[in-house]
């Protein structure tokens, strides 16, 4: 049998057309999953939460909102990193950027096995006092200053996010200060009033309603500028200057996630971006800012800050039992 030079050609344009008719299923295909890495009831349940509403119609399939908690976060990221169905996501806090500084067993890399997605929000941390504490954090710095480790401040745990805030603090304020750990914030604002320890150090929702009521004052917050929910309260930067660290949320993708369904899930969200919309207005109430900024200012965000922590770490010298 002879194969002309046109039949050979008609055999590969056939042999090529073949797989485009074939397209992969449009994504998404089955459910998509939200992993939360920390225990219900976290700030990351007001975002995540509002994504599940907002996108399981747009979608059209269920977005499934999942905790995981476990190990400071590191149990749900590990869920994630390995995840193989294409469909899996992680909202996370900047513990992602704080756990490879204290950890070395993670069981996974978050710059290889996770996608940037987006990030999500931000917001200070709060050094919260009693109503009869220091008047400022000028006072609570000078009285730290004299008594070096009389003052104490609650964490979230020893080498929480909150607990890296507070000795990046030390450091660079040159001060001693003495660390109580705890199980979450709610149960240092309890210890705080209770006056087991002088300083509460965690997001800013969980003591509003006491700063407010005058119960608890907020003497400082720990972004570089002043919170636009408390703009009475000075900037930590403002007393010691380059002091900046911020409590921030970001939307991660497996690294088995087709480029398709990133780009679709950013597509999905972009109409959420809106500064007057209800996201934006339930986040301000906790005090907190959208963000929703894409890929690249969350890659950037974790490549900034693991060496940084890693450098608090190492000159706190903590470890994790």
């Amino acid at each position: 049998m002879t194969i002309t030079r046109r039949g050979l050609g008609a055999a590969l344009l056939g042999g090529l057309a073949a797989p485009a008719l074939a397209q992969a299923p449009a994504w998404p295909n089955r459910p998509v999953r939200l992993i939360s890495p920390f225990a219900p009831g976290g700030p990351q349940d007001v975002p995540g939460r509002f994504f599940v509403d907002a996108l399981t119609p747009k979608l059209g399939q269920p977005m499934v909102y999942d905790s995981r908690a476990g190990a400071g976060g590191s149990v749900g990221m590990q869920h994630v990193a390995q995840a193989t169905d294409g469909h899996t996501f992680l909202i996370t806090s900047n513990a992602v950027a704080t756990l490879p500084a204290i950890r070395r067993d993670l069981g996974f890399d978050p710059f290889t096995d996770l996608l940037p997605v987006t990030m999500v929000m931000q917001s200070p941390y709060t050094l919260v006092v009693r109503a009869n504490g220091p008047a400022s954090l000028a006072e609570f710095l000078a009285r730290a200053r004299e008594e070096p480790n009389r003052l104490t401040f609650g964490s979230s745990g020893v080498g929480s996010s909150t607990h890296l805030t507070m000795a990046m603090l030390m450091q660079q304020a040159k001060v001693d200060l003495t660390h109580v750990p705890y199980r979450g914030s709610q149960l240092i604002m309890s210890a705080l009033l209770a006056g087991d320890i002088d300083c509460y150090t965690g997001d800013v929702s969980v003591p509003l309603e006491h700063i407010r009521a005058g119960t608890a004052r907020c003497i400082a917050v720990t972004t570089a500028a002043r919170a636009p929910l408390l703009p009475d309260v000075p900037a930590v930067g403002e007393l010691v200057p380059g002091y900046s660290s911020t409590l921030w949320y970001g939307l991660f993708a497996a690294k088995a996630t087709a480029p398709e369904a990133i780009r679709r899930m950013l597509a999905e969200l972009a109409p959420l971006r809106a500064p007057d919309g209800d996201l934006a207005r339930r986040l301000s109430e906790r005090g907190a800012e959208l963000l929703l900024t894409g890929p690249q200012p969350l890659a950037e965000r974790l490549r900034a800050e693991v060496p940084q922590w890693r450098e608090v770490v190492k000159a706190a010298a903590i470890q994790v039992e």
